[in-house]
């Protein structure tokens, strides 16, 4: 998979994707990584990406023209106008509080295209023309406001590229993770079996898989109602837990309510 990055800040990038897991991946060849500095597509000397925004106001916007060009000649297609726009050949990624919030289904649904694009705004904002032309869809991780769409894309990269056949060490750990089944994960133990007058949960090493799975299963209900009761909400209504799910998750429930 090919994600393109571009960007004001290039540089920004050099930490998180030429260490572990990330850097493990490009050098396979399982993941690619383009990052494409904005201003090499401006005309004038000086290489100004960025002008005051019309109607006032604080700050500076980043100019239409530099960002469509780069985008053009790295996707290799023609945008075209308002009148007659262009598909681009791949998604192309607004990171931006307007956008749909990243969850762990809307990384799956991306991890299924072979490329990428990923536009990282910066000042207050990006002229809108722009994102209306090439942008094909925009995405939030969440409901704050960081300095640039750098610190965003890194996080949509790393959670897509994780599930990349070939990116982990083992394949099935993106598979018994929080949010991948809806829950959050139960919690992780390894050895000593003993530490400062804790023990590990005696069914973690009794050997008995058909116990440890429904031991982490209700868990991971435990953790979520403590945590993210939303998501239990959530998976009630949509039907997604079979009869021996529901028993274990009506005993928590249970034990809850006398705790309260």
């Amino acid at each position: 998979m090919r994600f393109d990055l571009f960007t004001l800040f290039p540089d920004y990038f050099n930490g998180p994707f030429s260490s572990s897991i990330l850097k493990r991946a490009q050098d396979s060849g399982v993941l690619q990584i383009g990052l494409h500095n904005i201003r090499d597509w401006t005309t004038d000397r000086h290489h100004v990406c960025d002008d005051a925004p019309y109607g006032g106001g604080a700050g500076m916007v980043m100019k239409a023209e530099p960002l469509a060009a780069a985008v053009e000649s790295v996707l290799e297609y023609d945008a075209g106008d308002a009148a007659n726009p262009q598909a681009p050949p791949c998604p192309v990624i607004f990171l931006s509080p307007h956008g749909r919030t990243l969850t762990h289904q809307v990384a799956v649904e991306l991890s299924q295209h072979p490329r990428i694009a990923l536009l990282c705004g910066h000042y207050e904002g990006v002229d809108e023309r722009v994102l209306d032309l090439v942008a094909t869809d925009a995405i939030s991780v969440g409901d704050y406001v960081l300095t640039g769409g750098e610190p965003a894309a890194a996080v949509l990269v790393d959670c897509i590229a994780r599930l990349l056949p070939g990116v982990l060490g083992n394949e099935t750990s993106s598979q018994n993770e929080s949010f991948t089944d809806g829950l959050l994960e139960a919690p992780q133990y390894t050895r000593p079996s003993t530490w400062r007058g804790f023990d590990v949960p005696p069914v973690l090493t009794s050997g008995n898989h058909s116990e440890v799975n429904r031991w982490r299963l209700r868990a991971g209900f435990v953790k979520t109602l403590q945590h993210r009761p939303d998501l239990l909400d959530t998976m009630l209504y949509s039907d997604q837990l079979n009869a021996d799910e529901l028993d274990i998750l009506g005993q928590v429930l249970c034990d809850s309510a006398r705790i309260s």
